[in-house]
């Protein structure tokens, strides 16, 4: 019984760790970089995206980004999405490491939609 509720006392923690995170980040201006031509990145599977997407983001999935970031430019500013927030954060740290400075963790996709009123 102690073992389940550590556990769930761990993954209440991080689920409120992450919620602020995303409160916070919007704080700092992704709406403002959006509105300024900030490219979507989704970072789900192809079937994932097929799923439901926001409107004009981009797809590469956190599989093929080592190969396919070539096709992105590191002069643009990136947001990266994904279904929770945890591939979103590996690919952003991944673009950093190749070069991008204006890469930015937006969390998950449908949060993202629905704190930005995007369709």
């Amino acid at each position: 019984m102690k073992t389940i509720l550590t556990f769930c006392g761990i993954i209440l923690a991080i689920y409120t760790v992450y919620r602020v995170y995303i409160y916070q980040t919007l704080d700092n201006g992704l709406d403002k970089l959006i509105k300024n031509g900030a490219v979507i990145l989704d970072v789900r599977t192809e079937k994932e995206f097929e799923t439901g997407h926001i409107k004009g983001s981009q797809n590469i999935s956190l599989g093929t980004i080592r190969e396919r970031y070539v096709e992105l430019d590191p002069n643009k500013t990136y947001i990266t999405v994904c279904s929770h927030g945890l591939r979103s954060v590996k690919v952003e740290n991944i673009l950093k490491e190749k070069g991008f400075k204006n890469v930015h963790n937006g969390g998950a996709w449908s949060d993202l939609q629905k704190s930005l009123g995007l369709k």
